[in-house]
């Protein structure tokens, strides 16, 4: 079992960073995954990253924005966003799933609370 606890969401400006943390109880060879959700639409897969930190993937729309990484010493993945467009607006969620990422919400089967990101104009 691995709970997840998200933080670092905000209110911030087009064209600043915001970091976000997830925080994970119990073991720590899980990939994680992060997704998010704006009103309306469906969860998209934003990031992965396995368990190691050695393989990441991105979606298209935050490749070159967005970093995904990890501290398996503090149980914490992180995802540094830079350059925020109105667009990334959503609520961000983390999610595990043993050892592999994926980018299908479906795969992983434990999920933090979320976390909302405001991106103004």
């Amino acid at each position: 079992q691995v709970q997840l606890v998200e933080s670092g969401g905000g209110l911030v400006q087009a064209g600043g960073s915001l970091r976000l943390s997830c925080a994970a109880s119990g073991r720590t060879t899980y990939a994680m995954g992060w997704f998010r959700q704006a009103p309306g639409k469906d969860r998209e897969f934003v990031a992965g990253v396995d368990w190691i930190g050695s393989t990441m993937a991105y979606a298209d729309s935050v490749k070159g924005r967005f970093t995904s990484s990890r501290d398996n010493a503090k149980n914490t993945v992180y995802l540094q966003m830079n350059s925020l467009k109105p667009e990334d607006t959503a609520v961000y969620y983390c999610a595990a799933r043993r050892v592999l990422y994926s980018t299908s919400a479906d795969d992983y089967p434990y999920w933090g609370q979320g976390t909302q990101v405001t991106v103004s104009s």
